[in-house]
């Protein structure tokens, strides 16, 4: 039987992909191929740049195996990354150059929702994504001080245009870059709503893969304008163990569904602190109420983070754990939590897939 462009594509229509678990062809993985007598190269599309090296490879096999059974010699898989997104309707097409837009939010203070979001920011970019990172906590902007001195500081340009700084290697936008450390920020909702504006239009973010926000607490006037002004792709729920915060969880992911915001899934942070000398295991805010949560209203556990002095110490520093100790468990933790997260965004752009994909456990 000899191979064409058709044969190809019907074959990939039944192909699997092991990430987004959805079929090559319906979800726009498959790119087009290249065929010379019996051999077959194709071009697969890659959602995220943090789709694992492992299911690269298993993605290959899978493409390979099934050419060949329908009478392929040599098949070659060449894999490019496009970042699945989708483009911004009209009415809120503020934000340019961000192709996907990443809520981190929780429904009350003190759960390590900045440390989240950051991390997770910088587990992306080293995954090779061009990244931002949006301090949308305007009361209690704490990301400046998570981060550290900057390699650029923020600026101007032209008249109107205000120049991100950059951490990391990730671009940074914060209103604790324009207020005095000690002062307070005493605005009502009309300004909050116009700061963000400046944030989202007068920002030149340049072409970015992820625009990571740090929201403030609650479900307040930042979720609600930011709903209003710009797409959002997803957004990741954090919590504590304790009852207190599922159920402000709760609450927030009430207003999400309300806006029409998709919940990615609910990551538990200060699950667990193990002790480094004797290894004894001590669940202090208790264990096991983020994982409760997320099969209690139908959404994804994205994984748990423990209790770490070394998360602590990075935010105080202002070098975060993925940047200072990027073997360590917890690191790798975090950079599974953002291939999941991607791969969860990428599945809501290409289409409904037919499970969940993977999760990551951060342990």
């Amino acid at each position: 039987m000899s191979i064409t462009d058709a044969k190809v594509r019907d074959v990939l229509a039944t192909v699997i992909d092991p990430a987004i678990n959805a079929d090559l062809v319906s979800h726009r993985i498959y790119a087009g191929c290249e065929i010379d007598g019996a051999d077959v190269l194709v071009k697969v599309e890659l959602p995220t740049h943090a789709y694992p090296q492992a299911l690269r490879r298993e993605l290959a096999t899978r493409i390979e195996a099934a050419l060949q059974a329908a009478g392929a010699r040599r098949v070659t898989v060449v894999p490019t990354v496009v970042t699945a997104h989708t483009p911004a309707p009209s009415d809120k097409a503020l934000l340019k150059g961000p192709k996907n837009v990443l809520a981190v939010a929780a429904g009350k203070g003190g759960v390590g929702k900045s440390t989240v979001a950051t991390n997770l920011a910088l587990a992306l970019a080293r995954h090779g994504a061009k990244v931002g990172l949006l301090d949308a906590d305007v009361f209690g902007p704490s990301i400046p001080t998570m981060l550290g001195p900057p390699e650029r500081p923020p600026g101007t340009a032209g008249e109107n245009k205000i120049v991100p700084a950059v951490h990391h290697g990730i671009k940074v936008i914060s209103v604790g870059f324009f207020v005095d450390k000690g002062e307070a920020v005493v605005w009502r909702g009309p300004m909050v709503h116009r700061l963000l504006q400046q944030f989202l239009g007068d920002v030149e973010w340049g072409d970015l893969d992820y625009l990571v926000c740090d929201l403030p607490p609650g479900t307040g006037d930042v979720q609600l304008s930011l709903s209003q002004l710009i797409p959002i792709a997803g957004s990741v729920m954090v919590t504590t163990p304790q009852e207190v915060s599922i159920v402000d969880v709760v609450k927030g992911i009430a207003m999400f569904e309300k806006v029409e915001i998709p919940i990615l899934g609910i990551v538990e942070n200060m699950s667990h602190y193990t002790c480094p000398a004797c290894g004894h295991r001590d669940e202090i805010f208790s264990h096991g109420g983020g994982k409760r949560l997320a099969q209690e209203v139908g959404t994804a556990f994205l994984g748990e983070i423990p209790i770490d002095t070394r998360i602590r110490f990075g935010g105080d520093a202002g070098v975060p754990i993925v940047i200072a100790s990027p073997d360590s468990a917890v690191s790798q933790g975090f950079m599974q939590l953002a291939s999941t997260v991607a791969l969860k965004m990428a599945a809501t752009v290409l289409g409904k897939p037919k499970k969940s994909p993977r999760l990551a456990v951060i342990k």
